[in-house]
């Protein structure tokens, strides 16, 4: 089942519109390490001599490339052909994803320059373009290995180490043009109250205060088909507020009609913007009624009890690194984490494709969204690391699925977080930014360990025996209260801090790998299947045997690269029977 308007490939599945053009494919390319491409002239008449196919970067096989050498600074070109008909309207250029700082032209002309590699951003291109015509489309796109910019599980040094990976440069999510009118709904943001049976709506209006024209905003709600709720706005400011109430049809046939693993029960939504009763933008998107809150050290979906079976995922694939070869591969994942008994994903120093949370949204699977970590900590780093984040709360704000923020790893990029009170009150900082514009979901602050102010207390340990986790764990107190470490090396807590009765999860463990030489996992390797279930078996009862924990986070789905720690191998292809895996974890 999917939405009302599900649009097979289309990047942006939360905010639908029928007009639009696919622009990933066959691009002109060349790398230029001496960065003289604009000396060069390179926007005004492109001199590169490559083809890459976007929207994989360089570093992929898929792009037809395939080289893993760290190039500065890469050049993007393509055609760009505006048909005759849609003289008058806006033309949004959309970027989902391109790391790290690009910058447009269009015809020679500058066009804008965004920073952050995860994060999707536009560009109003109508004055640059012609009409009827063809157009030049070139970008430049800025990489370095600078260790202040967030890049997660992308290496900064020439060679892949530990648990780090290829860097991706360049385009590596879907590119697309969009038709709009002069006024044209730019973004609304969706919050149920499952309590009130209620939901609201902000929106935002653009071109509105350029032409001042009579403007009607229409709000469609429906539910498998048929109609529940119709509102009508008329617009007088950018910004709007709407509450629509939903006690009558939430106690009537939509009864119990909230969004969880299992009933993942989704509301279609349609916003239709009206200039003198014409209809000038139609709009589609959906929303879940679901209510994430924590009481006495539980974690509560739809105000009941949660225990969280999640598996960590960091998105990666042999032949297109960080980007999805298609959105079956997306499903399939999806479909796997589900057949293996999971309800939910840690998605792991990466800011996925806006289908796998549709996806997600669409299937029931929880999610808990994490940042990409800088791995120095200074000046530059709170800015850069601050303007991404609050970039991705607000782009990912909607899909039901996220029910979790963790913008902090394992004191990645606050190494002295323990002491250090910058470090410590940086964190507070984006604990707070991101609560004031989304209350409703718990945020981590450094998941694993060295927490300071947190929702949940999240624990890394990769111990390899159930019994010896139970004897580490045995006394709840000593944990929480930082009188011995969570794994032998890290307190639970930042010097200062202390447990305020969270919901404890343990969020990292296992990794178990099979015996080989081209890779690791945690702890030691296994020769065989019975072994690997052995280990499996015990360390999951013995953390679903301890009382206090609430959840955990399996390490992890897939090998990536030289990690070979996944159930499934990078192809894919499950290691061990997918049904004594969900056994396990159902039991």
């Amino acid at each position: 089942m999917t939405t009302k308007k599900y649009i097979k490939n289309y990047p942006r599945p939360q905010f639908v519109r029928d007009q639009w053009v696919d622009l990933n494919g066959e691009w002109r390319f060349d790398f230029d390490d001496e960065g003289a491409g604009e000396a060069r002239g390179w926007h005004r008449s492109f001199g590169g001599e490559r083809q890459i196919t976007v929207p994989f970067t360089y570093e992929t096989k898929a792009s037809g490339i395939g080289e893993e050498a760290h190039h500065p600074f890469v050049w993007y070109n393509r055609s760009l052909d505006i048909p005759s008909e849609v003289e008058g309207k806006r033309m949004l250029l959309h970027f989902q994803a391109v790391d790290y700082i690009a910058t447009v032209w269009v015809n020679g002309e500058y066009v804008g320059k965004h920073r952050g590699g995860y994060t999707a951003f536009s560009f109003d291109i109508s004055p640059y373009v012609k009409i009827g015509s063809a157009n030049e489309l070139t970008l430049k796109v800025e990489d370095s290995k600078d260790a202040t910019q967030p890049r997660g599980k992308q290496r900064w040094v020439d060679d892949n180490f530990e648990c780090f990976y290829v860097q991706t440069t360049g385009i590596w999510q879907s590119v697309w043009l969009e038709y709009v009118e002069r006024e044209y709904v730019d973004s609304v943001k969706i919050t149920p109250d499952l309590d009130a049976s209620s939901v609201r709506f902000d929106y935002q209006v653009k071109g509105f205060e350029q032409t001042g024209s009579k403007l009607r905003l229409e709000t469609i709600i429906s539910m498998k088909g048929r109609q529940v709720k119709q509102t009508s706005l008329i617009i007088d400011r950018p910004w709007l507020t709407l509450e629509v109430d939903l006690v009558h049809e939430m106690n009537g046939p939509w009864k119990r009609c909230y969004w969880a693993p299992g009933r993942p029960n989704l509301y279609d939504v349609e916003f239709i913007l009206y200039r003198d009763d014409v209809v000038i933008d139609h709009v589609y998107s959906y929303f879940g009624m679901r209510k994430i809150s924590i009481e006495k050290g539980k974690v509560l979906l739809n105000n009941v009890p949660v225990y969280q079976r999640l598996i960590l995922d960091q998105g990666y694939w042999p032949d297109s690194h960080l980007t999805p070869p298609s959105e079956e591969a997306l499903m399939e994942d999806i479909d796997l984490i589900m057949q293996m008994g999971y309800n939910g994903v840690r998605k792991h120093m990466k800011i996925e494709d806006a289908r796998f949370l549709y996806w997600c949204d669409v299937k029931g699977v929880l999610v808990w969204s994490e940042m990409a970590a800088t791995f120095e900590f200074n000046d530059n780093a709170v800015q850069t690391f601050t303007e991404e984040w609050m970039e991705i709360v607000r782009q990912q704000y909607n899909h039901p699925s996220i029910i979790t923020w963790v913008p902090f790893n394992e004191s990645w990029g606050i190494g002295n977080i323990y002491k250090d009170r910058s470090q410590q009150k940086f964190t507070e900082a984006i604990y707070h930014l991101t609560k004031a514009f989304d209350p409703n979901r718990p945020v981590i602050t450094n998941d694993g360990w060295e927490h300071t102010v947190s929702d949940i207390l999240t624990l890394h340990d990769y111990v390899e025996k159930g019994e010896q986790f139970l004897k580490r764990y045995a006394n709840k107190d000593e944990i929480v209260n930082n009188e011995t470490t969570c794994n032998q090396w890290k307190y639970a807590f930042a010097d200062g801090y202390s447990y305020k009765g969270q919901p404890v999860i343990v969020s990292e463990f296992g990794g178990i790998a099979f015996q080989t030489d081209k890779g690791w996992g945690y702890g030691k390797q296994v020769a065989s299947e019975e072994a690997f279930l052995e280990r499996f078996r015990g360390i999951h009862e013995a953390i679903k045997q301890t009382e206090y924990i609430v959840g955990y986070c399996y390490t992890q789905i897939t090998d990536v690269q030289q990690e070979v720690n996944g159930l499934l191998t990078e192809e894919r292809k499950p290691k061990l029977p997918i049904e004594k895996i969900r056994e396990i974890n159902l039991s």
